[in-house]
């Protein structure tokens, strides 16, 4: 791995670990083992380096999803797979995480990986469940784009609840919920 992807993969860790303000230039060069010339040659700052980091999360995990959502099975199985999948609960959501650091949030550039994420996430989980239900497996009534951000939000809010707790446990019943309110539609 050259340095430029080092800096790159050590800010992703950090950012999860330690939010944008924890994140300093010295604790990205140190985790990376690159020198502060590396740094500046590759990255004209904390802030571009930060905005190449965000975008590989954003970017892993769409392909992460869209992979699940793409595999075999029927809507509800493919959505299971997504839901149920390995996570490191407790340190929560890498792209999710950013949406609590006001940093992150008041900076345009920072600000639309994320929002683009959840976007993406919320419009393609749309698309599925729509698939569903024309397809019949779920309801009719059942509206997508509505389900879509619920299904979202307890994917977010689940991190938030098992942080708190200090248990996935807790996020794992949030997702068995979210997945017995698709299960409605009669056989």
């Amino acid at each position: 791995m050259d340095k430029r992807e080092q800096l790159i993969e050590s800010t992703r860790e950090l950012l999860w670990e330690r939010g944008y303000v924890g994140t300093s230039p010295k604790a990205i060069q140190e985790r990376s083992g690159a020198g502060q010339g590396s740094m500046y040659h590759h990255f004209q700052g904390k802030s571009e380096l930060a905005l190449a980091a965000i975008g590989r999360n954003a970017d892993d995990l769409r392909a992460r999803a869209e992979a699940e959502f793409s595999g075999p099975g029927s809507v509800v199985e493919r959505i299971t797979v997504y839901l149920r999948r390995e996570r490191d609960v407790l340190k929560g959501c890498p792209v999710g995480k950013l949406t609590q650091d006001p940093d992150v949030m008041a900076d345009p550039d920072l600000r639309r990986p994320v929002e683009k994420t959840f976007g993406w996430l919320t419009g393609r989980l749309a698309e599925l469940l729509d698939e569903g239900r024309t397809a019949g497996e779920l309801d009719a009534a059942l509206d997508p784009l509505a389900t879509a951000t619920a299904l979202v939000a307890v994917l977010q809010g689940g991190y938030v609840l098992a942080r708190a707790a200090g248990s996935p446990d807790v996020f794992a019943k949030a997702v068995d919920g979210a997945l017995g309110l698709l299960a409605t539609k009669e056989k």
